[in-house]
């Protein structure tokens, strides 16, 4: 089959790059090796899809190239996109910290890209292993300009195109369907990929070092934590192998192998000046955080601190309250390692953005060829950030291809 483009992947930046190119009156093939559309969408945000974040800046992102977001996200915003929704009457509320979700389940979102890109005329092949992709340089075109052509083998035939753009993800949740497609895709043709790990994953600690804190599953508080020079603020979770929930989330993306992460337990109090305030007190300390943390949280981290004994807040002198509480407002934990791909939200790393074209995605070197969405070494925060990053380089490339 012939067309114009050819879109390997229908995940978010896929489907918005197919029926933008649809639009323009290109004809566009689209494949997939998954069953089903958009899986990833599909299980998002619990289920109802936390599609973008209304407080979208480049800031947002992480990458080795770390300006290269910002000419597609200023060019597809989050209004462009509740702009999609609202043509479709689909409803969508605002959670914290900017994040829009829909009221109603994923599909919604799955079901309007689907329309859109059907009335694009946009030629959908799921279930379609790519086998091979053979490529011809560019070769003037009868005096209209310089061609190239892609040819993609797969178990439902031969593809050829003039533009390839590969929307194939990244590693993290493998139960979706990811694979390394990309990055191979990539190794072919000699574009560089910059370092890939796990982002936006639950933290591990030494089983040893966690023993006292395992019991503790499902404790929550809100915390600062800092890594580098990343702070976040949200709610921090204790699991049975270390520290989960969207504040550690965050900072995962940042977080080094081999630093410890800094963790204010009370952002909103000055403890220097409470336990002052109570020096006088026959209240147990462990007893006393009990009306900021869970009793089970109080017990453990007063246990396990070093610095000091759990003993009646009358019984510490100056210089033992004033080390409580720096303790307090920056617990230094080390972690050993993260939960992995399985239960990372996105990939960090991925294709060199040196290498691609920053208005357009296309490759540099090798015209014809784009990268969009998460195989891209551009990474967003928790929240709605990923999703626009897909709609904003699927949009990019969609005017181009």
């Amino acid at each position: 089959m012939k067309s114009d483009v050819i879109i390997i992947g229908s995940g978010a930046a896929g489907l918005m790059c197919a029926l933008q190119a649809g639009l323009r009156g290109r004809s566009v093939v689209l494949l997939d090796h998954a069953k089903k559309l958009a899986e990833k969408i599909r299980i998002s945000g619990g289920g109802h899809c936390n599609f973008t974040n209304i407080n979208t800046k480049p800031e947002n992102f992480i990458s080795e190239n770390p300006h290269f977001c910002r000419s597609a996200l200023a060019r597809y915003t989050p209004n462009d996109f509740i702009a999609l929704l609202q043509k479709h009457n689909i409803g969508f509320h605002e959670k914290t910290l900017g994040q829009l979700f829909c009221d109603d389940e994923s599909e919604v979102i799955i079901a309007m890209l689907r329309t859109e890109c059907d009335a694009a005329g946009v030629k959908r092949f799921m279930n379609c292993e790519v086998e091979e992709i053979k490529h011809t340089p560019y070769t003037e075109d009868a005096g209209i300009g310089k061609k190239a052509k892609f040819y993609v083998g797969t178990s439902r035939g031969e593809f050829n195109a003039a533009s390839l753009v590969i929307a194939t993800g990244g590693l993290s949740i493998p139960k979706t369907g990811a694979t390394p497609f990309g990055y191979h895709v990539a190794e072919q043709f000699g574009i560089p990929i910059t370092k890939l790990k796990p982002g936006l994953v639950p933290l591990t600690f030494s089983p040893e070092e966690w023993k006292p804190y395992a019991d503790l599953t499902g404790v929550s508080f809100p915390a600062i934590v800092t890594t580098g020079r990343q702070s976040f603020r949200e709610d921090l979770l204790v699991t049975h192998r270390g520290l989960s929930g969207p504040v550690i989330l965050q900072a995962s993306s940042y977080w080094q192998p081999g630093s410890a992460l800094h963790i204010n337990l009370l952002p909103d109090c000055d403890m220097t000046v409470l336990l002052d305030e109570n020096k006088t007190s026959k209240k147990l300390l462990s007893n006393y955080l009990t009306q900021w943390f869970p009793k089970s949280f109080s017990d453990v981290w007063c246990e396990q601190n070093k610095t000091f004994e759990n003993k009646p807040l009358n019984q510490y002198n100056d210089k033992q309250r004033k080390a409580i509480a720096e303790q307090l407002h920056d617990w230094q934990v080390m972690p050993s390692g993260t939960m992995g791909y399985a239960k990372a939200e996105v990939t960090c790393g991925g294709i060199d953005t040196h290498a691609l074209s920053s208005k357009t995605m296309e490759c540099i070197e090798v015209p014809g060829l784009y990268f969009i969405g998460e195989v891209v070494d551009v990474t967003g925060w928790l929240g709605g950030y990923n999703f626009q990053w897909a709609w904003a380089s699927g949009f990019a490339a969609g005017q181009a291809v």
